[in-house]
């Protein structure tokens, strides 16, 4: 005899990162509980004012300013920037366009350029070991 499925739950970090939100900025009925998957899938298909508003405004976590000002999470670490971001700051860190922020632009695109380019590459044939002592 089956014993009936449990859904799956995740803790409310796991699912703050999924919806791309800051966990301390959520309600706390969210950040009490457990999400199934059920309740993640229903909240992305249809958010709630609350996420709207977070996803909107912020606070946002590390990756979403990270992917708003076109950087990566190391450039962000490297600017010294640790704490979570409303909209209306990185609005500001943009518009102000800080030399750090050019320069980790700066390298996003060669990266990105070089990725690319390796992408393109068309894969070279393995050498063997025995063939590198001949």
């Amino acid at each position: 005899m089956k014993s009936p499925k449990t859904p799956q739950t995740m803790k409310p970090a796991t699912a703050a990162k999924k919806l791309g939100v800051h966990l301390e900025a959520t309600p706390a009925e969210f950040q009490e509980g457990v999400v199934s998957r059920d309740e993640l899938n229903a909240l992305q298909a249809d958010p709630p004012e609350w996420l709207r508003d977070l996803r909107r405004n912020g606070p946002h976590p590390r990756q979403i300013i990270a992917l708003k000002l076109g950087i990566s999470m190391s450039g962000l670490a490297r600017s010294g920037i640790t704490e979570s971001l409303t909209t209306e700051q990185i609005e500001e860190l943009k518009t102000a366009n800080p030399e750090w922020l050019q320069q980790e632009r700066a390298t996003a695109a060669e990266v990105k350029k070089e990725a690319a380019r390796l992408k393109e590459r068309p894969a070279e044939p393995s050498i063997g070991r025995s063939a590198r002592r001949r």
